[in-house]
C-alpha cells in the first residue's frame, strides 16, 4: 500500500496557519509546530484583551469625570449618585466627552445634580 502524505490539502492548511504568523519573530513565523502554538496563544490574548480594552476605557472615563467633579467641589461617587437620583441617564463615555469638549455643559449638569 502506498503512503499518503496529504499533499495539497496539508500544504494549504500549513500555509493558512503561517498566514496568521506574519510578523512574528524567529521560528514562530516559519516552523509549523512553533507557529501553531504561537497562533493559539495570540488568539487567546486577542479574545481576552477585547474585554480588557472595554475595562480600560471605562476606567479612563471615570478618571476624567472624577477630576472634573473635584474641580467643581464634589466627589465622583456623589455625582453618579445624584445622576441616578435625578434620573439623568448619561453614560460615562458621554460625560467624559462633555468634560473634554463642553465643560460649560458639564458644569450645568453638576449644578443640576447638586
Amino acid at each position: 500500500m502506498s503512503r499518503v502524505k496529504g499533499g495539497i490539502f496539508s500544504q494549504k492548511r500549513r500555509r493558512h496557519l503561517l498566514a496568521y504568523t506574519k510578523g512574528f519573530h524567529w521560528g514562530r513565523k516559519s516552523k509549523i509546530a512553533a507557529a501553531k502554538q504561537a497562533v493559539m496563544k495570540a488568539l487567546s490574548y486577542h479574545y481576552r484583551d477585547r474585554k480588557v480594552r472595554k475595562r480600560d476605557f471605562r476606567r479612563a472615563w471615570q478618571t476624567t469625570i472624577s477630576s472634573a467633579c473635584k474641580l467643581q467641589g464634589t466627589s465622583y461617587s456623589k455625582f453618579i449618585f445624584g445622576l441616578k437620583k435625578n434620573k439623568i441617564e448619561l453614560d460615562r463615555k458621554i460625560l467624559a466627552g462633555l468634560v473634554q469638549d463642553n465643560p460649560q455643559i458639564f458644569e450645568k449638569i453638576i449644578e443640576a445634580v447638586k
